[in-house]
């Protein structure tokens, strides 16, 4: 007869990651560490923000206002973690079967087009300021910078004992990250304009500010990307994966294989296994959901086991032994390529 199996023995930490019975965090825990770090990087943020703002008119600094514009981004990201942090604790009801984990991603991804477009934006203002540069007050600039590459590497520091497997969190961090060496930019930019009057330097900080964030931007939005279009997860080779486990004992096929992430670091797996027939059903979807465990980490595994030909009629099963046919024809829609044990395994 057919085993479905869907996942089983596995919990869930305040992350909403799975592990598969080797007892996780106790519930809650970590993610209300996680919130008061974020909560604190908040605070340092908003608090200096203020204070830039003010400064970086007064100094006619692209760079500092560019910086400030960019901790006002940096604390939009924490808020909008901290909120999808809420929304993907939430268990799963009514028509959310996987609650609201996907949240996490989707604050990624806000984080990482607030980057990309931030990026634009103050790219043009600082090609513009190359071209005709404003005079600027290099001692404020220098004095303000060198404060806020200490509040960023505390801000950083807070972060960083978060926990960075979500992309969520991993977004936010990012942004502060990007801030600290822009930061380190207007400073040296700040030195520059202070010894030599070379006011372009501030312009051309903003320029390398503008690198980092696009460079963080498109790794967010690829990321999120991922997740959203159900790609396996990065590292993991579904091809890989199914010849492992068609070469198990009695497997005579696999094929409809899915691999996609819930939420980051919450793989999922789905297959159909087509066992030989007399074969252990239970048996083999017991060691298949084992591997998948302790060789992958993925413990939110669904594995329909059939035997080989057992849902044919008796014209179709004749039909499917003949040579050269595809025995999965009793799966009218099946999805990817069909791994066989033996020496036609794609």
């Amino acid at each position: 007869m057919a085993a479905h199996a869907h996942d089983h023995d596995h919990a869930h930490d305040g992350h909403g990651h799975s592990h598969g019975g080797h007892g996780g965090h106790s519930h809650g825990v970590a993610a209300d560490a996680d919130r008061r770090w974020l909560v604190s990087a908040l605070t340092l943020i908003v608090v200096f923000m203020a204070g830039e703002v003010v400064v970086g008119f007064a100094a006619r600094s692209l760079a500092l206002i560019s910086d400030a514009a960019h901790m006002l981004t940096d604390a939009a990201s924490i808020v909008l973690a901290l909120v999808a942090m809420r929304l993907a604790a939430r268990p799963a009801r009514g028509g959310f079967t996987y609650g609201l984990k996907r949240a996490e991603i989707l604050s990624a991804q806000a984080n990482g087009i607030t980057l990309l477009l931030l990026s634009a934006w103050l790219g043009y203002e600082a090609i513009r300021r190359l071209i005709s540069p404003p005079e600027v007050t290099g001692s404020l600039v220098l004095v303000t910078a060198l404060v806020g590459i200490v509040v960023n590497i505390a801000a950083a520091w807070c972060m960083s004992k978060a926990n960075r497997s979500s992309l969520n969190v991993e977004g936010a961090f990012q942004h502060v990250l990007t801030d600290l060496y822009a930061f380190i930019a207007t400073a040296i930019s700040g030195a520059v304009v202070l010894a030599t009057g070379f006011h372009q330097a501030d312009a051309i900080a903003s320029l390398i500010v503008v690198a980092l964030m696009l460079k963080a931007g498109v790794g967010l939005v690829r990321d999120s990307g991922r997740i959203f279009l159900e790609a396996a997860p990065a590292g993991i080779d579904p091809d890989a994966i199914a010849d492992q486990l068609v070469a198990s004992p009695q497997v005579e096929e696999i094929h409809d294989l899915h691999i996609w992430e819930i939420t980051s670091g919450q793989p999922a797996l789905s297959a159909h296994i087509l066992v030989t027939p007399g074969g252990d059903c239970h048996a083999v979807r017991r060691e298949l959901q084992r591997r998948l465990r302790e060789d992958y980490r993925i413990t939110h595994a669904t594995l329909q086991v059939d035997h080989v030909g057992e849902d044919a009629s008796q014209e179709l099963l004749q039909i499917s032994q003949a040579p050269g046919a595809d025995p999965a024809d009793h799966c009218a829609d099946s999805h990817g390529p069909v791994h066989r044990s033996g020496p036609h395994e794609h």
